[in-house]
């Protein structure tokens, strides 16, 4: 699409949406402009409605009447934005690795982000540097005053949503297994290849890219265990962030390879963790129970309910039955041994 006028995004620097969107942007070549800011105080002072829940970012879209739309979640907008432009697509042409570029993405987005939450407000001395960056990120030059009480403010809710997203000394061990886990199988997967799913990235490239910006270049703990066993992981991130150079008029995603090692262990590891949460959060939901408890990965896991969630539980069941039965048989030889077969059984 030629001659559009910029995107605009409100966002933040430590939020990993943000970095997924923003490096997203400079891949495809899309024309944007950020607003470092809240949403809501944003929003407010252009006059434009803000979404019903306001999160980090907040891309301001042209509706079909012209005006502007604010809307949030990442997946959506980046299928959108399919739509308006075609050059430098993130989504697979082959409609079988499409969906488990979809699968990825939606693991980067909800449970990559339980590491990053963890890691970040678990540890003293994480929680201490979170807490005194964050404030800054809002606005450098704030008066000392307001920064102290911003740092209390910012810390105390943070810490105290822990238990919301199922961190707690019980799962805080499933929680570093699964991260370290989850960097080696990245590892492994990038001996072979520049990105997931071949010589170009894909959606779930920037979802994981991230969550790793904050992993990998913001909290203590996580940056340290990266650094001790990941270097290509490391390295990747910091590639992630601009590929606006990237050459893809000759390269295309791999071939649909169910022999694939690195991305078989990938797979596993939302098998192993992801699905299981997914299935115990939606059957929460259909009992109408807040909270919810289950065994994953042999350990005990207990967290709040998640209405988006279920969402994401639906979403993926929908575009698995809406693939051809050629397509399907495809994604069930690479998903099978992984545990994600358990989500469309």
């Amino acid at each position: 699409m030629k001659n559009s006028q910029p995107l605009t995004l409100i966002g933040a620097i430590p939020s990993p949406y943000t970095r997924k969107m923003i490096a997203l942007l400079r891949y495809r070549h899309i024309p944007y402009s950020i607003i470092w800011g809240d949403p809501k105080q944003v929003l407010s002072a252009m006059k434009i409605a803000p979404p019903k829940v306001a999160l980090l970012p907040t891309v301001l879209l042209p509706t079909n009447e012209g005006e502007l739309e604010a809307v949030c979640d990442s997946t959506p907008i980046i299928r959108r934005l399919e739509e308006k432009y075609e050059q430098r697509s993130v989504i697979p042409e082959d409609p079988a690795l499409a969906f488990i570029d979809y699968l990825l993405e939606d693991f980067g987005d909800e449970w990559c982000t339980k590491y990053m939450f963890h890691y970040r407000w678990a540890f003293e001395a994480d929680a201490d540097n979170a807490g005194t960056l964050l404030p800054y990120m809002y606005k450098v030059d704030m008066p000392e005053q307001v920064f102290h009480q911003a740092k209390v403010s910012i810390s105390e809710r943070q810490i105290s949503r822990l238990g919301v997203v199922g961190s707690n000394p019980t799962t805080a061990p499933l929680i570093d297994t699964s991260y370290r886990r989850f960097l080696q199988a990245l590892e492994s997967l990038l001996k072979s290849r520049p990105f997931i799913l071949g010589s170009r990235p894909s959606a779930c490239d920037f979802a994981i890219y991230g969550q790793l910006t904050q992993l990998v270049g913001f909290d203590p703990t996580s940056r340290k265990i990266a650094h001790q066993t990941a270097s290509r992981v490391v390295a990747w991130t910091n590639l992630m962030e601009d590929q606006c150079g990237l050459d893809v008029s000759s390269i295309q995603w791999d071939t649909f390879d169910a022999g694939n090692h690195g991305l078989h262990c990938l797979l596993s590891e939302v098998g192993r963790v992801y699905v299981p949460a997914l299935m115990a959060n939606a059957s929460a939901m259909e009992r109408g129970e807040d909270t919810w408890e289950a065994a994953i990965d042999g350990e005990r896991w207990s967290q709040q309910t998640f209405p988006y969630q279920v969402k994401c539980a639906m979403w993926l069941r929908e575009r698995y039955a809406n693939l051809k039965q050629i397509d399907r048989v495809r994604v069930d030889s690479l998903l099978k041994g992984t545990g994600c077969e358990a989500l469309f059984n």
